[in-house]
């Protein structure tokens, strides 16, 4: 498989995303939620009692993931959904799982 070449300015900006992402994921709250997401959609209720994180917590952590567009919603009638919405996310979330999480 040929390799390719990035030029300077395309390896920075690809560290730059890259270490955003690990940023958001060095959060115990928010791994954990993305790793309930690799499993399918779940609303917040779901979330709370799969992961015993606090309401606000959880909240907030939510919304950094939203933020950082890891996750993305939909609503059904008085639920949010939330999926994980970044195939890179996906990715190092199957990765940490494998490594970490496999008997």
């Amino acid at each position: 498989m040929p390799s390719v070449k990035l030029n300077l300015e395309d390896m920075q900006a690809a560290a730059a995303d890259a270490c955003r992402l690990m940023k958001v994921l060095s959060n115990p709250d928010r791994l954990m939620l993305l790793c309930q997401l690799v499993q399918g959609e779940h609303n917040v209720g779901e979330l709370e009692a799969a992961l015993g994180i606090v309401q606000p917590t959880l909240s907030q952590q939510l919304t950094v993931l939203r933020e950082e567009t890891l996750v993305s919603t939909r609503r059904e009638g008085k639920n949010i959904y939330y999926r994980i919405d970044s195939p890179q996310a996906l990715a190092v979330i199957r990765t940490l799982h494998q490594q970490f999480c496999n008997p």
